[in-house]
């Protein structure tokens, strides 16, 4: 007697094999059935929690073929440690080194014009800063920056980084970086009228910066434009909290961050 398959579907009606892909810390993947799209922060009992860009934790079954990576359907699976997965990155898109010790503080420095402006490099780079030795100090106005650097004394072993608000060509800040550029001084600047531009819109939720007429405070004006109280403190402290990478800033601020870094950190 012949023995027959149970099973009588045809093998071309059957749903081809998929990947299993661990669900390790910071994967980013799309859940078929809804679209949401995020990364894992969370996997636990037969669970993965993704956070999407804009910070909104979501709770999906780890379901066969139930997610999209990099376009491809995927069985997500619980991590081979049964544990969370460590970062492989750090939030400014470097490579992670996990257990790594803060390097004794070099000689250089970086300065960043404004405390906004230091509190969103420390947020993206902190960790980077931290292996390499460099420290970030920040600059109450671009006025006293001559001062400080004279008396900071730069010399080859002991770089100086300036990054500061707003630097466009025929401005008051770009005479002040030309009177103390040199060798060992290296000032750069993004176009923003302040840091809080170098945020992706998209990455609050909103669809573009608002226009603030001249001779309204830039700050207090986009908040009123946006309906949110005018406490700037606390504007401020809502869009610090929106940015987890490097991927919610514009690309004007990365790279002229990471020139700083490579130019206060080169042999």
């Amino acid at each position: 007697m012949r023995s027959y398959n149970p099973d009588l579907t045809p093998s071309w009606k059957k749903p081809k094999p998929v990947p299993e892909v661990p669900a390790d810390r910071d994967l980013v993947v799309e859940e078929v059935a809804t679209g949401f799209c995020g990364a894992v922060i969370r996997c636990e009992a037969g669970t993965v929690t993704l956070e999407d860009r804009f910070g909104k934790h979501r709770v999906f079954p780890m379901e066969p073929r139930g997610f999209l990576l990099e376009g491809r359907v995927v069985t997500l699976v619980r991590p081979a440690t049964g544990g969370p997965a460590r970062p492989t990155r750090t939030a400014s898109g470097s490579v992670a080194v996990p257990g790594a010790r803060a390097r004794v503080a070099r000689a250089g420095r970086i300065y960043v014009e404004g405390r906004h402006d230091a509190e969103l490099v420390e947020r993206v780079w902190g960790d980077d800063l931290r292996i390499e030795g460099v420290v970030v100090e920040y600059l109450e106005g671009v006025d006293d920056l001559p001062a400080i650097v004279a008396e900071f004394g730069p010399a080859p072993d002991a770089r100086l980084g300036v990054l500061v608000d707003h630097l466009v060509p025929g401005s008051k800040e770009s005479r002040i970086a030309a009177q103390v550029t040199s060798p060992d001084v290296l000032v750069v600047g993004h176009p923003y009228i302040d840091v809080w531009e170098a945020v992706k819109p998209s990455s609050l939720g909103i669809p573009a910066w608002p226009t603030v007429p001249r001779g309204q405070d830039w700050k207090t004006g986009v908040c009123r434009a946006l309906g949110w109280p005018e406490n700037t403190g606390a504007a401020w402290q809502h869009i610090l909290s929106r940015v987890t990478s490097y991927k919610d800033l514009e690309p004007a601020l990365l790279g002229r961050v990471e020139e700083l870094i490579d130019f206060v950190t080169a042999p």
